[in-house]
């Protein structure tokens, strides 16, 4: 059986802005830290995380929703591909960005909850802060 996390976070930019750098290389290197490689289209290939994540988006419906296959180099050979769902609801000044990641390996669930929180949530958070108060007069 295949695991499922989901999890959320509210960050400080519009839909509009979380769904293009979700999908564009440059971004998405910048918000990570990490170099990403990203095809913007529906069965375009992307890595990230200098090619420890690897997979092709499934699903596009602009500025609301990404489903992207996906899996690290650490699966194992049997292991299915991974599925990221992805929907970006405006709250506020922000917008809330809706996590879920299925088909993860058994067992491993608890540790990629904690590495969405670590090296996407995190980053994303301080990047997007950093960019409102650049754009903040005063």
């Amino acid at each position: 059986m295949s695991e499922i996390v989901q999890i959320f976070t509210i960050l400080p930019a519009s839909q509009k802005t979380l769904y293009h750098d979700w999908l564009d290389s440059e971004a998405h290197s910048a918000f990570t830290g990490y170099p990403a490689k990203i095809d913007p289209i529906v069965g375009g290939e992307f890595t990230a995380y200098d090619g420890y994540i690897f997979g092709s988006t499934a699903i596009l419906e602009p500025e609301y929703h990404i489903v992207q296959r996906w899996r690290t180099t650490d699966f194992g050979e049997n292991d299915e591909d991974s599925i990221l769902d992805i929907l970006l609801i405006p709250e506020g000044d922000g917008t809330r960005l809706i996590l879920t990641n299925s088909h993860l390996p058994e067992g491993r669930e608890d540790e990629f909850e904690q590495g969405w929180e670590d090296y996407y949530f995190a980053p994303m958070q301080g990047y997007y802060q950093y960019l409102f108060k650049q754009q903040t007069p005063g």
